[in-house]
């Protein structure tokens, strides 16, 4: 089964062809980062407009670059929510339609639960049952998965998700949009000795985040560095690194304490937070203690992609899944409400 995926929840359209036999056969992604970076954030209609423009020309792209048809398609997946509804509605409305000219069935697909299977594309990839740190810019939780479509929450931000926040720091910091890759670039010359800023929550029981009270923290750190209304370059880099390293320790305190509490050892982690070089080494540093191992995508699949909606709605396909008549949309859709499917039904792994 060739499965077609969409991807355009927010400000990168993404496209992929995924085969259930023969794996990823390709996919192309466009950034908006160049549109949104001079207004500091997202800026949905201009995201909306932008899909609208890309997504076709990259459908044509990587079918041409797979050497494949619209006879050679079997069906058609894309993100429904949750995200932005002008830019969703983009993705689905051009899906369903080629479905429709195809003569394939459409499926409209939980974007988180596209990250959480993004590991599955790798040749190692995780086994079930498994903990799952899904941490983005829209994004932080912690779910524990059973199966596909088998979710149980364990704990969320009760405000901003982790990349927020440092977006938010890296503002603050004058730094452009998005701010986590530049923030890890200027950590990288901080003094990790010089600050220490608080981790949120980390001494309370449960598995819920909150970045709230380190946001103030780092903004009143910043106010009190600053000279003649100037904040020094290394400055900023200690502080980038104190930040970094606050919310990268409260990140590994909660997922080795869900392991435990959950009584297993696969931990997965997906979003575009994952992509943090740091991240990734304190997490497999902090596990090997609890030998336990963490699966996590490719860099290049960490951010929103279609390759990660391809397999996930190829998965849902395969058991049977499709739309009905309407072309729903959710900004926000809670993972809980997906259905399951049996393992029996689920593809070929690439």
């Amino acid at each position: 089964m060739l499965i077609l995926g969409l991807e355009t929840s927010c400000d990168e359209t993404g496209v992929a062809l995924y085969d259930t036999g023969r794996g990823l056969l390709g996919h192309a992604l466009f950034s908006q980062v160049d549109i949104h970076v001079e207004y500091g954030g997202v800026v949905p209609e201009l995201a909306s407009r932008d899909h609208v423009r890309k997504t076709l020309p990259l459908v044509e792209q990587v079918m041409a670059e797979a050497g494949c048809t619209a006879a050679d398609i079997d069906g058609v997946a894309y993100t429904a929510g949750p995200g932005l509804v002008g830019a969703l509605m983009v993705g689905a409305t051009l899906a369903r339609a080629l479905a429709w000219g195809w003569g394939v069935p459409a499926l409209g697909v939980h974007h988180m639960e596209g990250h959480l299977l993004a590991p599955m594309l790798e040749d190692e990839h995780p086994e079930f049952p498994f903990v799952a740190l899904l941490v983005s810019g829209g994004h932080t939780q912690l779910v524990r998965v059973d199966g596909i479509g088998q979710y149980r929450m364990l704990g969320e931000s009760l405000d901003d998700a982790a990349g927020e926040a440092f977006d938010k720091a890296a503002k603050m910091l004058g730094l452009p949009y998005p701010g986590g890759p530049h923030i890890a670039r200027l950590a990288e010359q901080g003094n990790p000795q010089r600050f220490d800023f608080p981790r949120p929550m980390v001494n309370r029981p449960g598995l819920d985040f909150s970045f709230s009270g380190l946001k103030t923290y780092t903004l009143n750190t910043v106010e009190e560095c600053r000279v003649n209304g100037e904040l020094a370059q290394q400055d900023r880099c200690d502080i980038a690194r104190a930040f970094e390293d606050a919310v990268v320790a409260t990140l590994v305190v909660k997922c080795r304490r869900a392991l435990r509490q959950e009584g297993l050892k696969t931990l997965v982690m997906a979003g575009g937070v994952s992509a943090n070089a740091n991240l990734r080494a304190e997490l497999k540093r902090a596990l090997a203690k609890e030998r336990a191992q963490v699966f996590y995508p490719a860099p290049m699949f960490c951010t929103d992609n279609g390759a990660m909606i391809a397999y996930a709605g190829a998965q849902r396909l395969l058991a049977g899944q499709v739309d009905g008549d309407e072309v729903p949309v959710r900004p926000r859709w809670p993972m809980e409400e997906l259905p399951p499917i049996d393992d029996g039904a689920m593809a070929g792994r690439a």
